[in-house]
């Protein structure tokens, strides 16, 4: 039995079903003929590039095998009705949905694509998987690739979509949560708390020593 992607129909019957659920629930401008449109959110995380500190004015040089990538790290902007954000020629940012989803299926997962009017615009939006049982909002990476155009986003625009597979087999909720050896890492994701998490200290340090054999001997499947 093979993987295979969802139609309109069939979404809307799994969204009546309270197996897929959008909070704030979709319109009908989202419901495409096989995937669903997701709207832009209020919260936008713009990376800082540096800091003043004991030192002076210190350019910020993140290696994210150390930390992570923090709160600190960004700028958090939280829009009010009626605010837009300009994202700046060559500049990236974390934008968070609108919608925060929910996967009550253990035989559902999504994949996260830009929409082509989105592209068009001249903004990348990373795409990105969706696995089954989840729930949260999601991180939308979003870059202005062009060299000097200002690219106005109001929050409530449709900026991406969601297409969704019916898996071959189901996964439990225990199954769904673990991603290699630990719990999923954006599990819960809320709008104000979309910064990277660590991978497992265990496999960074080991990376971080060169010791990839050692790794791949530990941790066989």
């Amino acid at each position: 039995k093979n993987m295979s992607t969802l139609t309109k129909k069939e979404i809307i019957n799994l969204i009546k079903e309270k197996k897929i659920e959008f909070d704030p629930e979709l319109d009908q401008f989202q419901v495409q003929p096989n995937s669903v449109d997701i709207r832009v959110g209020w919260n936008f995380y713009v990376p800082k590039t540096w800091e003043y500190n004991e030192k002076g004015r210190v350019a910020l040089n993140i290696n994210y095998l150390d930390q992570g990538i923090k709160k600190d790290s960004y700028k958090i902007i939280r829009l009010a009705e009626g605010q837009y954000f300009e994202i700046l020629p060559g500049e990236f940012v974390i934008i968070s949905t609108l919608e925060k989803i929910k996967l009550n299926k253990g035989d559902l997962m999504a994949v996260l694509y830009a929409r082509s009017s989105t592209i068009r615009r001249g903004l990348v939006v990373e795409s990105g998987t969706i696995d089954a049982r989840y729930d949260g909002y999601l991180m939308l990476p979003v870059m202005n690739n062009t060299k000097d155009q200002i690219i106005k986003i109001y929050p409530g625009e449709r900026i991406c979509q969601l297409v969704f597979h019916k898996l071959s087999s189901e996964l439990t909720k225990e199954e769904a949560d673990i991603h290699g050896v630990a719990k999923a890492k954006y599990l819960s994701s809320t709008s104000y708390g979309l910064e990277a998490r660590s991978d497992s200290e265990e496999e960074i340090n080991l990376i971080k020593k060169g010791k990839i054999k050692d790794l791949k001997n530990q941790y066989k499947i």
